[in-house]
């Protein structure tokens, strides 16, 4: 395979990795692109520059996009000795944190169907209705609970 070829190759995956990511989560395809990248790039140390110009990206989105990635501890910001540049690379439990924040925001779901359940009464459809999102939610905590993540 041509240098051109895999280089096409690895472009068409970062946006897969990008549709998934706006279809899915409603980031800005942006975000995606830069996910993608930083997982699949050779070195995994990137400069801005360098990412904006592989994913077709404008500095300054590039720049609020970094900023939010870095805040949420998905990507990391790094300073190499001498050199006047910050390159960043996907923080290396980068997904861990994702999964561990969607469990999180679901157990916090499960408390409000936990009162809905007490506001509906115990009876009838809505009470139903509000039971299999509690259920869900429960099955969905055992099941992390028995099987941690790990690296």
């Amino acid at each position: 395979m041509s240098t051109e070829e895999q280089q096409d190759r690895l472009l068409r995956w970062v946006e897969r990795v990008a549709a998934f990511c706006v279809e899915e989560w409603g980031l800005p395809p942006i975000t995606g692109r830069i996910l993608g990248w930083l997982m699949i790039c050779d070195p995994a140390e990137q400069s801005a520059g360098q990412i904006a110009e592989v994913i077709q990206a404008s500095r300054a989105s590039l720049t609020s996009n970094m900023r939010f990635l870095t805040a949420i501890g998905l990507v990391k910001k790094v300073r190499r000795p001498g050199d006047r540049v910050s390159y960043y690379r996907i923080e290396d439990d980068a997904w861990q944190k994702v999964i561990q924040r969607k469990l999180e925001s679901l157990s916090a779901f499960g408390e409000i169907a936990d009162e809905g359940l007490d506001i509906a009464g115990g009876e009838g459809h809505r009470t139903e209705r509000i039971k299999a999102a509690h259920n869900s939610l429960t099955w969905l905590q055992n099941l992390a609970a028995r099987h941690p993540l790990r690296r």
